[in-house]
């Protein structure tokens, strides 16, 4: 196998990456409603396909601290590229072969979850680790391509939904599984740098004596759970609390918010040299806030699906400043870093949707109560800059 030599294609893989970790968040709430006809599933069950997801990547992220660096960067990436690939194409068959479909579309979850998790630790460090100038807007470049990712799945899924119809969409199941495979066979081809020599590397005892450390944690918890309590719930909230058609509500909330989030991204990482990261985040957070309060608080559809779209604008700069941050106040931390943080990151993950969901559930079937609810994330990042601005 020939053997690519410049690192461009390592970022190019990793860019695939992100779009691979996008389809495998995002594909699945956009057929909520439709697995609830289908297979007779109340909200709770739904919560759960959510809260399992984030949960298996939580748990993979906690145990790759200790097998990433054993196993090789190469080889897991690879292998997260594949099961990621198998769980998507599982879900075409495996609800109809198992005795129950739904443990058959959660087996499925658990398998591209997996994938997810491994994605979400490696890719960031790999990029990192590549010889690029302007660290920070190759940080926010990349973890853009994920919002991109999130805009292809829910057009393209629209599309295909119009012509073929959403009864096929086992069919587009199969044809999403095409992108891990192909980049699984790329990141097979792609120089992959080290991270931190063995001599610098910081011990784990080390890492957890910095009190740095935990306030990044607290803003990680805080960027998954504000970006995921929107983004999961958007299309289901738009279609039943705001009154208006599947595709209305696909274009209208998860297309428009994903496309704010990586508009952000994309212009702090075209003007990162020239703004405060800090200020950034504290602004985003507040505006954060401004938007839970509208898309829960409004009666009229327009605002609330606004709401919904600038959401994404407001948590964008989160998870990959957040990233910067750490890569500058904790250089020699290695690995065991990043997956901690992936760790914390997929906590906020696995939170916000469940937490959107149960309080929803709690209130008849209520998401504006259910978004409401989430107001306690971005508030989180606040407090966590505020600690972290204040630390010399």
């Amino acid at each position: 196998m020939k053997t690519l030599k410049s690192y461009e294609h390592t970022i190019y893989a990793s860019y695939l990456g992100y779009i691979t970790q996008a389809i495998v968040n995002n594909f699945l709430p956009l057929l909520f409603l439709t697995l609830s006809g289908q297979y007779a599933l109340t909200l709770d069950k739904i919560t759960l396909i959510t809260t399992m997801n984030f949960a298996v990547q939580l748990l993979v992220d906690l145990l790759s601290a200790r097998f990433i660096d054993k196993i090789g960067y190469r080889v897991a990436v690879v292998a997260a590229h594949v099961f990621a690939a198998a769980g998507l194409v599982g879900m075409a068959f495996l609800p109809e072969l198992l005795p129950g479909a739904y443990a058959g579309i959660l087996l499925c979850v658990v398998l591209y979850a997996i994938g997810g998790g491994i994605i979400e630790v490696l890719i960031s460090p790999i990029v990192e680790a590549c010889p690029t100038e302007k660290k920070e807007a190759a940080m926010s470049l990349l973890h853009s391509f994920y919002c991109w990712g999130h805009v292809a799945v829910v057009l393209f899924s629209t599309l295909f939904f119009h012509v073929c119809g959403i009864e096929n969409w086992k069919v587009l199941a199969c044809l999403w599984a095409i992108v891990p495979l192909l980049n699984a066979v790329y990141f097979a081809k792609v120089p992959i740098f080290p991270i931190v020599s063995g001599h610098e590397k910081m011990s784990l005892r080390g890492l957890f004596g910095q009190k740095v450390f935990w306030v990044l944690l607290v803003l990680m918890v805080g960027a998954g759970a504000s970006e995921q309590g929107m983004s999961q719930w958007a299309s289901t909230f738009a279609e039943s609390a705001l009154g208006v058609s599947k595709m209305v509500g696909d274009l209208a909330g998860p297309c428009a918010f994903a496309i704010f989030m990586g508009t952000a991204r994309a212009l702090y990482g075209k003007y990162s040299d020239k703004i405060s990261l800090k200020k950034v985040m504290v602004t985003s957070a507040c505006l954060c806030i401004v938007c839970y309060l509208t898309a829960s608080l409004t009666s009229s559809p327009a605002w609330g699906l606004i709401g919904c779209a600038v959401c994404g604008f407001s948590v964008g700069i989160f998870w990959p400043g957040t990233f910067s941050l750490a890569a500058v106040k904790l250089p020699t931390a290695g690995t065991a870093m990043y997956a901690f943080m992936a760790l914390a990151g997929d906590v906020g993950c696995a939170a916000g949707p469940t937490v959107v969901g149960m309080a929803a559930n709690l209130c008849s079937g209520d998401l504006k109560t259910g978004l409401l609810s989430a107001l306690v994330f971005p508030v989180m990042i606040l407090i966590g800059m505020t600690i972290l601005r204040d630390k010399k």
